[in-house]
């Protein structure tokens, strides 16, 4: 259990609350009904307008009023996701588990995708999502790196130059017996491998293609994170049904 439960306790700190519903599959549903709560808020606004006076300047302020809240709850939903951490809450552990069907869990169908209601909502799925796809997320990122690179062949070339100083260090070093024979030698070998390495990545503008590969990488996180419903995940299901079990086994020991 995420927590026990106190019968004095009037509240459960936010993280162990988290972690209960994630467990137990409860999340999805609070994403679920926060959509179906601001859709209904939606409903009701336009409703409202519909049948407000009949007067066509009544009819224009209440639709402007209806377009204004609309378009600030929409710029507060993009300010938070531009501000966001979406790394706050991913573990080392998220990398470790196997990854998520690109088709069927990180893709989904078209009714899987949605804007986020709020602030509130936005932050909950891009910080679920990261942890759900932490591993899609990575391969994303090689792929637009390699892409990167592909359209940049001088930072190509520098990284290999670079790999290429390495290599030959490293074949000196054993042919020669540095490490054993002369250890200083080697470590001033390092230290010029080091240079080289930084002066030709420098030239060869291998930066540019980092920061490139990592602003697109993360800008296509942040959307494909922020518009992902929360839907039950294989991998969780599995875990739910493993605890469930394991539960069983400890309530019913075998004699």
């Amino acid at each position: 259990m995420s927590f026990v439960p106190n019968p004095l306790s009037l509240s459960v700190p936010e993280p162990a609350f988290e972690t209960w519903l994630r467990d137990t599959g409860y999340l999805e549903l609070l994403d679920e009904r926060t959509t179906a709560a601001a859709s209904t808020t939606t409903t009701t606004s336009v409703t409202t307008s519909s049948s407000s006076p009949s007067s066509s300047a009544a009819g224009a302020t209440s639709s402007a009023a209806v377009a204004g809240i609309t378009l600030l709850s929409f710029l507060r939903t993009l300010v938070s996701l531009v501000s966001l951490n979406p790394f706050a809450k991913l573990a080392a552990d998220d990398f470790a588990g196997p990854t998520p069907s690109w088709t069927l869990d990180f893709v989904g169908r078209g009714d899987y995708y949605s804007w986020p209601a709020g602030p509130s909502q936005a932050r909950m799925r891009v910080q679920e999502n990261v942890r759900r796809y932490a591993r899609n997320y990575a391969s994303l990122f090689v792929v637009f790196f390699v892409c990167s690179l592909y359209r940049m062949p001088l930072s190509l070339l520098g990284l290999v130059a670079s790999l290429v100083i390495w290599e030959m260090l490293r074949f000196c070093s054993e042919k020669w017996e540095l490490e054993e024979r002369w250890p200083g030698l080697r470590q001033a070998l390092v230290r010029v491998a080091q240079f080289a390495t930084a002066v030709v990545l420098y030239l060869c503008k291998l930066q540019f293609t980092l920061v490139c590969a990592i602003s697109v990488s993360y800008a296509v996180m942040i959307l494909h994170a922020s518009l992902r419903k929360l839907t039950p995940s294989s991998q969780s299901n599995g875990m739910n049904r493993q605890r469930r079990f394991q539960q069983k086994r400890a309530q019913f020991p075998s004699k």
